[in-house]
């Protein structure tokens, strides 16, 4: 499956942030795509289980062909929301459930299929054969073209793929949430093909003021000028450099950022210099 290296976060395109109206996510669309950004990334419980629907509504009007983008849902939390009658947050990895959650993915979105499929996060009771159950009824009724994960550990991609295959494991990563470099994770997505997607790649590097995002900020203040880059997209060109094949999925509602994170592709960060990143976010050498 190919998605584009850069994949658009829809989280905050609906109720949980930007509140966008159709025409505003009409206009985020197609400023995707005109920058090479094609993969969408929702879930159903996305604002309340209402951002889908929203985007649906706005992609049917969009003029955009169908064949033209990737659209990637994720299933599984019952979540607490006025538009769910749940007690407690939970997991449900049902057959039933994750056929019925994917064709209201569907409905809502205004399409006949999702490009990719993810578990959205580990439940301690998931039983793979009924899972491998529900994801063979939906390939086998062309809604959903590949399967993944999101939030797996290793053992647990284990779990999943002796009953079925894994493509993606949509894991959090980045400068300073980079344990999948040491806990196994992106080694057994090398050994096994497994695509990773990364959420929340600029990590906490903006959000807080410590002494380690301090280093941080200087080291790449540092490299700057050498590559004509922002300091976001050099968090994300330390990303793409992994041998992993790491797809970011960036969350910003912001035109220029976006633009900005499609240019990305055109940095190659010296080998030296990937080194000295996360010297900055360890704030020591390497072993």
């Amino acid at each position: 499956m190919n998605y584009s290296r850069i994949i658009a976060g829809t989280m905050t395109w609906g109720e949980w942030g930007k509140k966008f109206s159709s025409l505003e996510m009409i206009s985020m669309m197609h400023h995707c795509i005109e920058n090479g950004i094609t993969t969408f990334d929702h879930a159903d419980i996305y604002g309340g289980y209402t951002t889908e629907n929203d985007f649906g509504r706005a992609l049917a009007e969009s003029g955009i062909e169908r064949e033209d983008i990737q659209l990637i849902s994720k299933c599984g939390i019952q979540y607490l929301s006025e538009n769910r009658n749940n007690k407690v947050k939970h997991y449900d990895y049902s057959k039933e459930y994750i056929i019925w959650s994917a064709e209201e993915s569907l409905k809502n979105l205004k399409t006949d299929y999702l490009d990719l499929l993810l578990l959205h996060r580990p439940s301690p009771l998931m039983q793979p054969d009924a899972i491998s159950e529900a994801i063979s009824h939906l390939k086998a009724d062309g809604k959903i073209r590949s399967f993944g994960v999101s939030n797996f550990t290793p053992s647990q991609m284990e779990l999943i793929s002796k009953s079925t295959e894994i493509a993606v494991n949509q894991i959090e990563f980045s400068l300073t949430q980079h344990s999948a470099m040491h806990d196994g994770t992106l080694d057994q997505m090398m050994l096994k093909n497994i695509t990773p997607m990364s959420w929340s790649p600029l990590g906490f590097v903006f959000k807080d003021d410590t002494e380690q995002t301090r280093r941080i900020h200087k080291q790449l203040g540092a490299l700057k000028d050498k590559y004509n880059a922002t300091e976001d997209q050099l968090l994300l060109a330390w990303i793409l450099k992994h041998p992993a094949n790491i797809h970011p999925v960036v969350g910003t509602t912001n035109k220029q950022r976006i633009m900005d994170a499609a240019k990305v592709l055109d940095i190659e960060l010296d080998l030296e210099d990937w080194f000295l990143i996360l010297v900055a976010s360890q704030g020591h050498k390497v072993p």
